[in-house]
């Protein structure tokens, strides 16, 4: 302690040449492990972790509080994590950066961050956490930022018992691309108030669960915006809970999806006891090669999605799209765009089938750069959609969005609003 203020402890590069490289070769579970301590930075490290078979649990870097109560401030920037061979397996799954809470004296973290990090080919996970089990020991102040990953067996960053964590600004390409077993792009379990905004996902391989982004269950009021989504075989998004759980007040809006999921798949996929989803201010589209359901809603233990709105979307299909409702109940559309090739149109008072005035919808590529196909042109005469409390104040390009008058439809707002 130095005037009462604690000391930092740095591990990282210093001088000029390439970054220090950490090799566990294998022989290691991991290569570098932070364990019941505090105030430690790491930086501009190449770790990595192959060995000559598959092991449980192998990381590249694992960090852990184990019955220490709560572990502050582990900060890890700018690390190539790459080549962890661990077991593909959920129940024993190998990962790239691992942070784990775990023992008794409601250990967790408060203040981790994990920023400007590079991970490849890693199993099964990039960058994950497991935890708590009781709120009490749920951690806090979890920011996961700026990090690309690329060729992910599995899950790709996955918050296991946090609140009021935030993942922004990270790159996925290609994930569960050597799992056997169910995998999502980026995803919240047993966290409440989670905030995933600003990131791109893309080559998410399969349907097991094979979506770019899920919010799953013990999860409140997880939100989902601004991120852009495209060419993930699974689909855009998936919410779910068994029936004996909950998924409870996610909120998806201001988000733009382009070709997600193959014809085996869906688009939007609601398993289980979801509630109180909102949907809002989205542009998904669909390519002139997909034949799949916009929405699919199946059971989970008997579980089924109830209270889910749907407002202010842009659905543009230049493919074909259907709609497979179980025996959900309580969903509600206003003010929705449906073009195209629809199935039958689910019922909304509102509902408009002109050809919105996007610029030149399906020609986004790589990176948030190619996305200005999905402004809109000026179009005094195209309906707006429906005012909605809270919005968040911005569209996906950073117009603000008024919280007093009808938005546009779809993500993106023009500039000045027009009558």
């Amino acid at each position: 302690m130095v005037s009462g203020k604690p000391v930092t402890i740095q591990i990282g590069k210093y001088g000029r040449g390439s970054l220090p490289r950490i090799d566990g070769e294998g022989k290691t579970p991991d290569t570098l492990l932070l364990r019941n301590v505090e105030f430690w930075e790491v930086q501009d490290l190449e770790i990595t972790n192959l060995g000559t078979n598959r092991a449980p649990w192998r990381t590249g870097v694992r960090v852990v509080t184990d019955g220490f109560g709560t572990m502050r401030h582990i900060h890890l920037r700018r690390l190539f994590v790459h080549d962890v061979n661990g077991d593909l397996r959920k129940e024993q799954e190998g990962c790239g950066i691992f942070f784990e809470s775990r023992g008794g004296n409601d250990s967790h973290f408060d203040d981790l961050l994990i920023e400007d990090c590079r991970v490849v080919r890693t199993d099964r996970n990039g960058i994950c956490q497991r935890g708590g089990g009781r709120r009490s020991s749920r951690s806090l102040h979890v920011v996961i930022r700026g990090n690309l990953l690329e060729d992910i067996g599995g899950d790709g960053i996955k918050l296991w018992g946090s609140d009021g964590g935030l993942i922004e600004h990270n790159v996925l390409r290609g994930g569960r691309t050597r799992c056997d077993d169910y995998a999502a792009g980026i995803w919240p379990f047993d966290c409440d108030d989670t905030v995933i905004q600003f990131n791109e996902v893309s080559g998410m391989k399969g349907i097991k669960d094979g979506q770019r982004f899920d919010s799953d269950y013990l999860c409140r009021r997880s939100v989902f915006q601004y991120n852009y989504s495209h060419d993930n075989e699974g689909g855009f998004m998936l919410i779910c809970a068994p029936s004996n759980s909950f998924c409870a007040g996610t909120i998806i809006r201001y988000n733009i999806s382009q070709n997600d999921g193959i014809s085996t798949a869906r688009v939007f996929h609601f398993a289980g006891r979801a509630s109180d989803t909102k949907i809002y201010n989205n542009t998904i589209y669909v390519g002139t090669h997909q034949n799949l359901p916009l929405l699919q809603f199946t059971d989970w233990n008997g579980g089924w999605a109830s209270g889910t709105e749907f407002l202010n979307n842009i659905f543009y299909a230049d493919g074909s799209v259907s709609y497979h409702w179980g025996r959900s109940g309580g969903a509600m559309f206003e003010n929705n765009v449906f073009f195209g090739s629809h199935g039958e149109i689910p019922p909304d008072m509102r509902a408009i089938t002109n050809r919105p005035p996007l610029i030149k919808p399906g020609s986004g590529s790589d990176g948030f750069d190619s996305l200005k196909a999905y402004k809109l042109r000026a179009s005094a005469d195209f309906p707006r959609g429906r005012t909605v409390p809270d919005n968040g104040g911005r569209d996906f390009f950073g117009n603000a969005v008024a919280t007093n008058l009808p938005p546009c439809i779809g993500a993106a707002e023009l500039k000045r609003w027009q009558k």
